[in-house]
């Protein structure tokens, strides 16, 4: 049997959300979903065409079959997650706002939390082309912590290559008691995603040049503006930005994550920075219009199409794209992807 591609390792919640969207202490309904940042990845890397597998820990109870059966609807292979009799499947619930979308967590104590470096012994991780972490899963615990530090510094997957996505969590841990290992953890990965806001909260980094220069050891850095775009910066050689594109934004949870699977489903094709980011950007806004945690990419032929708009054509898009189909007539393939 062919093993994973692609394997993401951290925690997935049951997610709350008020429905229809609104404040949440005025629901009368919630709707159930599940929400994690790697989950989300690997559930975006399926749909664009990836073997996907998501490594992680549930607890013996309806939230943990819940979570795991809505990840394997999407694609996603959950050989890898472990059921455990002792504790909880976490959870959160979204509140909605007009200063935007507050997150409350209740996982302390939760299953995953108690996820540790040995599991990334299982030998059908033998033979994955990327592992994917962020800087959420070192916060749950001490031997989370131990995991995701022996995936970066010991490379326990030869031959894959390990990206990063720093994903700071205030909630979990202040960015005073973060920042040191964020950095040091971010930097000794492959590939780096991480938010200018973050980053500037973090690390005092004013913009993407100095981001790449906090984090010498990466042989690309990503640094995400919001609304604005995307710099990737390698180690050597000039950077590439790309403009995000302009949607109507429903509910931003869940688009970073979208915007990873994007990029990294980029880079596993071989193709150049720009084509990458943009995939990245065409991941995002789908997510960014709907009120769940992740969206279906566009279409592989719509998603071609537009990658390979010269750089006016991409920057004179409007949200139309979204509804498709859209066809480019006469552009070449500016943006380097792949027929």
């Amino acid at each position: 049997m062919t093993g994973p591609e692609v394997v993401t390792v951290g925690e997935t919640m049951v997610v709350l959300s008020p429905d229809p969207v609104g404040p949440l202490e005025r629901a009368d309904r919630v709707a159930l979903g599940v929400g994690g940042a790697e989950s989300n990845v690997a559930m975006g890397l399926a749909t664009l065409g990836h073997r996907a597998a998501w490594l992680s820990r549930v607890g013996d109870d309806p939230f943990g079959r819940l979570v795991v059966g809505r990840v394997a609807a999407a694609g996603v292979d959950v050989d890898l997650v472990a059921v455990d009799p002792g504790a909880p499947t976490g959870l959160y619930a979204k509140d909605p706002g007009p200063a935007g979308t507050a997150v409350h967590y209740y996982r302390a104590g939760s299953a995953a939390s108690r996820l540790g470096p040995a599991v990334l012994d299982d030998p059908r991780l033998a033979g994955a082309r990327l592992v994917h972490l962020t800087g959420i899963t070192p916060a749950l615990s001490a031997s989370c912590r131990a995991l995701v530090e022996r995936a970066l510094t010991a490379r326990a997957v030869p031959g894959a290559l390990v990206s990063f996505d720093v994903n700071h969590r205030a909630r979990l841990w202040p960015a005073r008691h973060a920042a040191d290992l964020l950095r040091r953890l971010a930097d000794a990965a492959d590939l780096v995603l991480v938010g200018l806001d973050e980053a500037q909260t973090l690390w005092q980094t004013p913009d993407a040049e100095a981001v790449r220069k906090l984090l010498p050891g990466p042989r690309m850095v990503v640094v995400k503006d919001g609304g604005v775009g995307a710099t990737a910066l390698p180690r050597t050689g000039p950077a590439t930005v790309v403009p995000a594109l302009r949607v109507p934004v429903l509910e931003p949870v869940g688009a970073g994550d979208a915007f990873a699977a994007g990029y990294l489903s980029g880079v596993l094709r071989g193709w150049e920075p720009r084509a990458a980011l943009r995939l990245g950007h065409l991941c995002a806004a789908r997510t960014l219009t709907v009120a769940g945690d992740t969206a279906p990419p566009p279409e592989r032929a719509l998603c071609d199409d537009l990658v390979a708009l010269p750089d006016e054509g991409w920057a004179a898009l409007d949200p139309t794209w979204l509804d498709g189909p859209y066809r480019v007539g006469g552009a070449g393939s500016a943006g380097g992807a792949p027929g």
